[in-house]
């Protein structure tokens, strides 16, 4: 997931950067990396890890947690 895909997920789910972070369980701060895609101290890329771009398709599709036995 690029951060262009990123942020297409975002506005297509009609989330600003606070409720995406809520809905995925991670940071603002993480958002707005994930976005940028560089570090802004040192300009080191960020890769979106596949769990939460897997978390932005199940949360797309509206998908419930996997049951619990």
């Amino acid at each position: 997931m690029t951060p262009d895909d990123f942020k297409a997920w975002r506005s297509i789910m009609g989330y600003s950067q606070t409720k995406a972070a809520e809905e995925l369980g991670i940071s603002k701060s993480s958002i707005e990396l994930y976005e940028r895609g560089t570090r802004r101290d040192n300009g080191e890329a960020v890769i979106v890890p596949l769990s939460i771009a897997l978390a932005c398709t199940a949360l797309y599709h509206k998908l419930k947690p996997w049951p619990e036995k």
